[in-house]
């Protein structure tokens, strides 16, 4: 019989596995790669087999269909006895496993002096190792890696072709003999290749900062007693910087992880993981006025290595780039960095791919940025055709839904520049290619006439014939969360920074009754203008001179002239119902934070007082209608007395709670038994924590995000969703 096997198959000793198996029951055939799936024969009982199979698949594999069909003669099987056959083009489609940490087998391997493996960071097995970044298409073969101009030596062969060996038809086998090779640069590009790691960890300790080469693209990095020139050298003043520790016990003097960060720092991901910081100067040179820090543990033998080297627990580490460009991949682009020494090596980067970041909320994961670790990866989409979702503008990824799922690319950045525009459409291309998507039947766009990403949109449209589809910003935040948690229909509370509205407006505190084709916004914050419009955003005392202003005013941030000029600029500006805007108000307010360096930086910054806050009664919530009043809420903020955490939690909670309220109440009209929560604001503990106490309290089921980035990580799975939905 023919067993055909679809699923994560390639690259993770699946075949080695089948192959191990036959021989362990006396069958006789074949397994090939075939595209993107498994082809087995067998000249026994299949159903026997696949069962058997299924309880011995290796690590990292992956099955999600498995089809038993009539194959050639059991005479023909038995005269070949059981082997791996060459791969064939066969069919597209994406069954190639994520880039996962080295394996304690082969740290074990590393670190034994009498191993021919000994020191040698490019270290792996079927069980681990680069792969989505370094397989440039499927059948995943060799050749078809950037393994390719690294011939194997006899030693790595005879283990490629050792049936009982773990690197048995491993595609990227290699030692220090025949592989890829580190070595050390200096500002000015000299060479260095002896004992390239080694040094670079020396110098580290001295004080220098250097670019470290990795699998997916490279790391500026320094130890923890060079932040403050860290800091002053690559200008982030304030941004907070992910840190990687040596192990879990030297986490413990930075951070306090629950078990579910625990969960997620140690899985095979790697992620960086936001958890409680743990006070003291350090932690706070790391993220200046924040109460999270994002710390990683080594996934690469080159890390691993340079904390065998290091005396120090914890590295600053992150991604190389010139601001507002995707990480680096060339060590020509490396050297323009400026820093003091550059850890290089000879293997290409096929997919630039940065950490990927998350926090826990509950048992759930929030991902800041899916990325290195998670992709590819696909969840499944109730929706015939094939779809191109662009993103929006800020915090990209790409989405690509073919064969009813829907594949995310990694993360791609903020669409500020060419090269990240570039970015997004490689990423694209090389999904279409992998999963064969020749053709698009529908690509969705956001709304807002200014985003750059609309012009891959609008090109691609008009070379498929087809029209583009704009979808709105939260809409698409909404039909992202309603297809990972597969549900038809519900109401959603929208909040985020920005997105563009149906009227012109910014939203960004909004209700919707959303399903996949179609919403209605049912409630929102009220309006405040943005004076300056983006200057409001940077500068936000001018978010609190406007929103005091609103209810009488009493704010002087700035000199008569201006606040005269402010006035009459209030009823000419741009106009916002953002979430996000208001905590930057509130921030500012409570002189938490009265100018925005980063992304989010007064909101964060305010999460620290949510958390503290121990009296949430201090504030109402003043609702017309369903339109929540937060000029009025803020002027009661204003007035009342109190510490700041308990203003900052009665100011927020009053908001959360005017719009749960609103989106309930529309939830028991339509009979509808979910409400859920998106957008960037919603990355908030306490503000997540509140809304879904309150959504439950109502006998309401709360949903949030788990497999989908709660931010605009998600806005291009919900431009497919709503795209396809409407053809």
């Amino acid at each position: 019989m023919r067993i055909t096997v679809r699923g994560v198959v390639q690259g993770v000793g699946f075949r080695p596995t089948v192959h191990r198996l036959a021989r362990s029951m006396d069958l006789h055939g074949y397994v090939q790669n075939n595209g993107s799936n498994v082809v087995i024969e067998v000249d026994g009982d299949a159903e026997e087999f696949v069962r058997r199979l299924k309880k011995t698949l290796p690590p990292l594999a992956r099955l999600d269909e498995v089809v038993i069909s009539p194959g050639i003669s059991d005479a023909e099987l038995k005269a070949m006895g059981f082997r791996i056959v060459p791969s064939q083009q066969g069919t597209r489609g994406v069954g190639i496993p994520n880039d996962t940490a080295v394996c304690d087998s082969c740290l074990k391997e590393m670190f034994d002096p009498s191993d021919r493996r000994y020191l040698y960071p490019f270290t792996n097995c079927t069980d681990c190792g680069a792969r989505f970044t370094v397989i440039e298409d499927l059948p995943y073969d060799r050749e078809k890696t950037s393994m390719r101009p690294f011939p194997l030596c006899p030693e790595c062969q005879k283990e490629y072709g050792d049936p009982d060996d773990r690197r048995f038809h491993h595609q990227t086998v290699t030692c220090p003999v025949c592989g890829p090779r580190y070595y050390l640069l200096d500002r000015h590009g000299k060479r260095d290749d002896e004992r390239p790691i080694a040094k670079f960890a020396s110098r580290l300790h001295e004080g220098r900062i250097g670019v470290a080469k990795s699998w997916g693209g490279m790391h500026l990095c320094c130890t923890l007693d060079q932040l403050a020139h860290m800091r002053e050298w690559y200008r982030r003043k304030e941004k907070p910087f992910a840190i990687m520790v040596r192990d879990l016990r030297a986490l413990e003097r930075y951070g306090r992880p629950s078990a579910h960060d625990i969960e997620l720092l140690t899985s095979s991901h790697r992620p960086i993981v936001l958890v409680p910081k743990m006070e003291n100067e350090i932690t706070e040179l790391v993220a200046p006025g924040l109460d999270t820090i994002g710390v990683f543990l080594p996934y690469t033998s080159m890390q691993h290595l340079l904390f065998h080297h290091l005396k120090e627990d914890a590295l600053v580490m992150t991604s190389a780039n010139v601001p507002g460009e995707p990480m680096v991949l060339r060590e020509s682009d490396a050297l323009t960095l400026g820093a003091d020494m550059y850890l290089m090596h000879d293997r290409d980067i096929v997919n630039r791919c940065d950490d990927s970041v998350v926090r826990s909320f509950l048992d759930k994961t929030y991902y800041i940025r899916r990325s290195r670790g998670h992709i590819p990866s696909h969840i499944d989409l109730p929706l015939d055709g094939v779809a191109v979702g662009v993103g929006a503008q800020e915090g990209l990824a790409g989405a690509l839904s073919f064969e009813r799922r829907l594949y995310a690319t990694q993360y791609i950045g903020d669409a500020t520049s060419p090269g990240v525009l570039e970015f997004l459409e490689e990423s694209l291309k090389y999904l279409r290619r992998l999963l064969g998507a020749d053709r698009l039947d529908a690509i969705g766009m956001d709304m807002h006439p200014g985003h750059s990403t609309r012009r891959l949109a609008k090109r691609w449209a008009e070379e498929s014939g087809i029209e583009p589809v704009e979808v709105q910003h939260h809409h698409a935040h909404a039909a992202a969360l309603l297809v990972e948690s597969k549900l038809e229909e519900m109401v959603a509370i929208t909040i985020d920074g920005t997105g563009y509205g149906d009227d012109g407006v910014a939203w960004g505190g909004e209700v919707l009754l959303s399903n996949l084709k179609e919403y209605r916004r049912v409630g929102h914050l009220k309006e405040v203008p943005l004076l300056g419009g983006e200057k409001a955003v940077y500068d936000v005392r001018r978010i609190a001179f406007a929103l005091a202003e609103m209810t009488g005013g009493g704010l002087d941030y700035f000199n008569e002239n201006e606040r005269e000029l402010f006035r009459k600029m209030m009823p000419r500006s741009g106009l916002s119902t953002s979430f996000g805007r208001v905590l930057d108000g509130i921030s500012c307010y409570l002189d938490i934070c009265q100018y925005r360096s980063y992304d989010g930086e007064p909101a964060m910054k305010l999460e620290k007082w949510l958390n503290e806050a121990r009296q949430l009664d201090l504030v109402p919530t003043v609702r017309h209608g369903n339109i929540i009043d937060t000029p009025a809420m803020f002027r009661h903020m204003m007035d009342v007395r109190g510490g700041k955490a308990d203003r900052a939690g009665s100011m927020t909670y009053a908001m959360v709670r005017g719009l749960v309220d609103i989106a309930s109440e529309k939830a028991e009209d339509e009979g509808i038994g979910h409400v859920g929560l998106s957008g960037g604001v919603s990355y908030n503990r306490a503000i997540s924590a509140w809304a879904k106490e309150l959504v439950e309290a109502r006998g309401l089921k709360f949903v949030c995000h788990d497999l989908t980035p709660n931010g605009d990580g998600c806005i291009s799975t919900g431009q497919c969703a709503v795209a396809l939905s409407r053809l």
